[in-house]
């Protein structure tokens, strides 16, 4: 087929993923981000072993490996320290390779530094995108394109543009990220999730270098930040988190959404990321579903004759693995908020049977 000219919007993960490895197909790429900096070097990422495969496939492997921490085990412990269950990573992943856990700034940087910088224009933004591939910025310029890519995150404006359909739904959970220093906080390793009553939740994951990645949600009718300090949500957990909380107060808030739009393609364009499927944060899965996006619509787009027949096998790749993810953090939402005794139980039960269950499927090539 010839090489569509194709417009990304968005330079996040999935964005920066799908230009690396369509430039390295030899297709003309422009990515336009709207904002000057896209990092956000307070926050981190658990890469799961089906993220970190992607990112081998693509080519950055081994720069992410002198950036990133290997994830050896996974370990639940309610609000007191008391453990749930516990387990080897590689129990649940199999052959499918290690877990990493890694800044966002870092992951960004990796990927920036693999896109030809020439190609990626930013402070540049999208106003909107017609059916014919017209597409005007902000500054009043227009521009045509044979392919346009809505990697531009939850609140995507070529998802507005083009597809309609109902916006992301609030799931009911709000959530405040940091890193902090633990040089001085002993039994910090891995991933470890204590969970509380009430819906609440404190995670950390080890990045190395004396940092760990703290991640904390709660339950919440509204979506806007409580007016007192969020940390007193959580000042009856017990271990590290108090001496954890005291890094807290420039924490990163975010209300949490799940998008209910199940189209992600037309003709002439094309969702991935955040902008086709927000998810619950449940299986650290959002990461890894946006880098296979970009490599899958990549592989269709070099493999089939044309875009429309590309576009329309994506999305019957995409399709059910996603569902899949969905239909896991729905359940292991669901988990979560029971009676704490029952939860409690049913994790010193079943926890480890049910973490293999939920990501038996990704082990396959998406």
């Amino acid at each position: 087929m010839n090489k569509p000219r194709t417009l990304i919007v968005g330079a996040g993960i999935s964005g920066l993923t799908l230009a690396k490895a369509l430039l390295d197909r030899g297709f003309p790429v422009d990515v336009v981000e709207r904002r000057a900096d896209t990092g956000q070097a307070g926050t981190g990422l658990y890469l799961p072993a089906n993220a970190v495969r992607t990112l081998q496939s693509l080519g950055v492997g081994d720069e992410i490996d002198k950036r990133a921490e290997p994830v050896v085990w996974q370990r639940l412990h309610d609000q007191h320290g008391h453990p749930l269950a516990e387990f080897e990573v590689s129990r649940i992943w199999g052959g499918v390779g290690r877990s990493l856990a890694i800044t966002r700034g870092d992951l960004h940087e990796v990927l920036s530094t693999a896109v030809d910088s020439t190609a990626v224009r930013h402070d540049t933004e999208v106003s909107s995108v017609t059916d014919d591939g017209n597409v005007t910025f902000a500054d009043g310029d227009t521009y045509t394109y044979d392919l346009v890519v809505g990697a531009d995150g939850i609140n995507s404006t070529v998802r507005r543009s083009l597809f309609g359909g109902p916006e992301p739904r609030f799931l009911g959970q709000v959530c405040w990220r940091f890193i902090a220093d633990d040089t001085e906080i002993p039994g910090l390793t891995d991933w470890t999730a204590r969970l509380g009553s009430k819906g609440r939740t404190f995670l950390t994951v080890q990045l190395g270098a004396g940092r760990v990645y703290c991640y904390a949600d709660i339950n919440s009718p509204v979506i806007t930040a409580p007016v007192d300090d969020w940390r007193t949500l959580f000042a009856d957990f017990d271990g590290p988190v108090p001496r954890l909380l005291e890094q807290g107060a420039d924490a990163y808030f975010a209300a949490l959404y799940e998008s209910e739009n199940t189209v992600w393609t037309r003709p002439g364009a094309v969702l991935i990321g955040d902008a086709a499927h927000a998810f619950s944060p449940s299986m650290a899965q959002g990461g890894a579903m946006a880098l296979e996006d970009a490599l899958v619509l990549a592989d269709t787009l070099t493999a089939e004759p044309d875009v429309t027949t590309a576009l329309a096998a994506f999305q019957a790749r995409r399709a059910e693995r996603v569902a899949w993810v969905v239909a896991q953090n729905h359940r292991r939402d669901k988990a979560r908020n029971l009676p704490t005794l029952l939860r409690n139980f049913t994790l010193r039960r079943a926890g480890e049977r049910l973490f293999k269950a939920n990501h038996a499927p990704l082990h396959a090539l998406p």
